[in-house]
């Protein structure tokens, strides 16, 4: 895996953003009795403790191995990431729809519906800027692929979480700005019910695809398909290996286990065999620093 993403950064670039909207968000539904308004004003709030919480993983994760978790808390960040998952589905998305429903029931006339447009407007700058600065942390990672295979293959999921929120809320905040001005224009408040609901839905598939690529690392992933490839090419292109028979990997947070079986080139005796070894694992630890556990195990196959 890629540590030149900075996830910190991201987390600290949504987190200053979502408060500052949170706040002239809650401020504008005040005043302007809107439901979108409120819906995204929630959302925000619940961003901002979603960032916490990546944030604890993360310090959380760096804690050092004990008797009863040799390999380290390294996954917990998959954890935390599944939590903020599930808070983006339930106190984002459907509180979202929740508050859509019950506006479209009892729909009421938006009071200072231009000052709900400016909040709009100044958020939707913002949380650009959040996700400009998420996906230049992203780019470092991706090595010139898709943002979907990005998506699909990645083993941070602390950055996987916080492009996904930021995604959401940029697409949510477009949304509601419509809403508003639909509702402006026609007079109708259905309009802004509606965008209520809209958002909810959107946040709600985005929180289930975030949280089924979480699900994976949490059950366990091996390293990105890439870096398995360039590590078996490394082993290959050792003198003291003869053939690679297998390599097994487990992404661990930050970290990686790696297991090898091979087989190695003659040595004159047992000794020799282990510095071999030896030699290779401090080589290959080397090249792919965040490898913590390498389990190399010489076989002989016909």
């Amino acid at each position: 895996m890629s540590h030149g993403a900075d996830s910190v950064k991201s987390i600290l670039y949504a987190l200053g953003a979502n408060f500052a909207i949170a706040v002239a968000k809650l401020m504008a539904a005040m005043v302007t009795g809107s439901g979108s308004m409120m819906a995204e004003s929630i959302h925000s709030l619940a961003d901002c403790g979603n960032q916490g919480l990546l944030l604890f993983g993360l310090k959380h994760a760096k804690k050092p191995p004990t008797p009863e978790h040799p390999l380290g808390f390294g996954k917990s960040i998959y954890f935390w990431s599944f939590i903020v998952a599930l808070m983006l589905f339930s106190m984002g998305g459907l509180f979202s729809i929740y508050e859509g429903v019950h506006k479209l029931r009892a729909p009421e006339p938006m009071t200072y519906p231009w000052v709900a447009v400016a909040v709009l407007i100044f958020s939707v700058i913002a949380e650009g800027a959040s996700l400009k600065g998420c996906i230049a942390e992203v780019n470092k990672e991706r090595a010139g692929r898709s943002f979907y295979r990005w998506f699909r293959e990645t083993r941070q999921s602390e950055l996987l979480v916080i492009f996904g929120e930021d995604l959401a809320a940029l697409l949510g905040l477009s949304l509601a700005l419509v809403a508003v001005l639909a509702a402006i224009i026609t007079g109708n408040p259905v309009y802004d019910a509606w965008g209520s609901i809209a958002i909810g839905g959107l946040l709600v598939v985005i929180a289930f695809f975030v949280g089924i690529e979480v699900k994976a690392l949490l059950i366990g992933q091996g390293v990105e398909p890439t870096l398995k490839v360039k590590m078996e090419l490394f082993l290959l292109e050792q003198p003291e290996v003869k053939r690679l028979f297998n390599l097994v990997s487990l992404q661990m947070g930050q970290d990686a286990m790696v297991a090898v079986k091979a087989e190695m080139a003659p040595q004159p005796s047992d000794r020799a065999l282990v510095e071999a070894i030896n030699a290779v694992e401090a080589r290959f630890k080397g090249q792919f620093p965040m490898v913590v556990w390498l389990f190399f195990e010489p076989d002989i196959k016909d």
